[in-house]
């Protein structure tokens, strides 16, 4: 794909994973979205979803994996369909991109593989590994990869490892905190520092509240590259699955917006507004994270006419 695909605007999609459970999808324990690619029964629900945030506008897809780490297959005791799930994700996300007959791009989720919204302390070599087999299971479906929602310097460092030997660009998608640094407490600056490689496509703020996306969009332009977001819309700062996923007598989890709370008050015309902002500020990556719908991406796809 063409390097400079993020100079002018572009649109991501949105929060895949609580728009399949607003559309029904019972998930099984902390296996949130995921439960969609081993229960046959959700495909064609995941393929919808999809299909919804394309007729949307948005140019690029996100394949539904991020809680198809190796770490959450074992945890919710399905460890053996981990490569199905891996496969299944891009595959249907492939479908959907046929089904619509438009020309947009599919990203692999290659998300923080313990646990969300904290460093990954584990050893190299595991984490590593845990990477590389879910690039791997993507690679064949996919335009580039999405690291989705990461918080420390180490985990970009070993997931842009394995990336570059798949031959394959990359969108670096960054998890920030109240205080506009990483959960790491390293900062974007230090990120980009340590890491930029010829095969980054752009940077983003990912599954960030809008505020706080807006706090730290003056220290991301100054890199001079690409950038963006994936704004949640949660009421609370998002909280590792531990603290916010309880399980009924039938092991099915918990929402997280029954934690967290939904921003009712951001509106596709207020999520509009905000996104204009960031394109005055320079930002070429728009897109949504948990709790953002189809209406607001299409909202903000007006702003590719700008």
């Amino acid at each position: 794909m063409n390097k400079d695909y993020f100079s002018k605007v572009r649109i991501l999609d949105g929060g895949m994973g609580q728009a399949l459970l607003e559309k029904g999808l019972k998930a099984k324990g902390s296996f949130w979205s995921a439960t969609a690619l081993i229960d046959k029964k959700y495909h064609q629900l995941v393929i919808d979803t999809h299909l919804d945030f394309i007729k949307s506008g948005a140019d690029v897809i996100v394949t539904n994996n991020f809680s198809a780490r190796r770490s959450r297959t074992i945890s919710n005791n399905v460890a053996e369909h981990f490569d199905y799930a891996n496969e299944k994700a891009g595959e249907l996300a492939l479908k959907a991109k046929k089904a619509s007959k438009k020309n947009i791009l599919i990203a692999g989720s290659l998300p923080a593989q313990n646990d969300t919204y904290l460093p990954d302390e584990r050893d190299k070599n595991i984490i590593e590994k845990d990477f590389s087999d879910q690039a791997n299971l993507l690679k064949p479906f996919v335009d580039f990869f999405y690291l989705d929602v990461l918080s420390s310097i180490r985990e970009v460092e070993i997931a842009l490892n394995v990336v570059e030997k798949m031959n394959l660009p990359v969108l670096v998608g960054l998890h920030i905190r109240e205080n506009g640094k990483l959960s790491s407490q390293e900062t974007i600056t230090n990120v980009f520092e340590k890491c930029k490689s010829k095969n980054w496509l752009g940077l983003i703020t990912a599954c960030t509240s809008p505020e706080i996306t807006e706090n730290v969009a003056d220290e991301i332009k100054e890199l001079k590259i690409p950038f963006g977001f994936k704004a949640n819309l949660w009421k609370k700062q998002p909280l590792p699955v531990g603290e916010i996923v309880t399980f009924d007598e039938d092991g099915f989890g918990e929402n997280p917006v029954d934690v967290l709370g939904s921003r009712d008050d951001i509106t596709g015309e207020k999520f509009y507004d905000f996104s204009k902002r960031m394109v005055d500020k320079g930002a070429t990556i728009l897109g949504g994270c948990c709790e953002t719908k189809p209406n607001h991406i299409s909202a903000i796809s007006q702003l590719k006419k700008i």
